[in-house]
């Protein structure tokens, strides 16, 4: 991928190659000082898609579990109308490449499930309701 950078009324062009940078000429430009411009030869990214609204939570009579930090869902371990006791694990969430057991505060039933594999959530997202 070659790349031209004009840094103070000169150009460079540079190739980048597997994480590797060389300067493959440098020439003088008669424009205007320009403090740093990158000009590049790769096609645009695509724009990234807007996520998906949020599903509506009911937890009325019951308790929002909720993600304790950012992360992925890697496993849902119960699934809604399973029993579960108090420090069963719930699902798993993936955070700084460590599996977190989400786990059932109190004994109860596992009124819904908010949350999919492969979801990304923020630090107190709902993932379930327990009734």
């Amino acid at each position: 991928m070659k790349y031209v950078v004009t840094i103070n009324q000169k150009n460079y062009e540079v190739e980048v190659e597997q994480g590797q940078a060389r300067l493959v000429k440098t020439t003088e430009t008669a424009a205007a000082p320009v403090t740093a411009q990158v000009v590049t030869a790769a096609p645009a990214a695509p724009a990234p898609q807007a996520a998906a609204p949020a599903p509506a939570v009911q937890t009325a009579g019951g308790d929002a579990i909720k993600a304790p930090m950012p992360g992925m869902i890697l496993q849902i371990v119960k699934n809604a109308g399973a029993s579960v006791k108090e420090g069963e694990t719930i699902l798993i969430l993936e955070a700084m490449k460590m599996e977190n057991e989400i786990m059932a505060p109190r004994d109860g039933v596992i009124a819904q499930i908010v949350t999919a594999k492969g979801a990304s959530v923020n630090t107190g997202d709902v993932l379930a309701v327990l009734q």
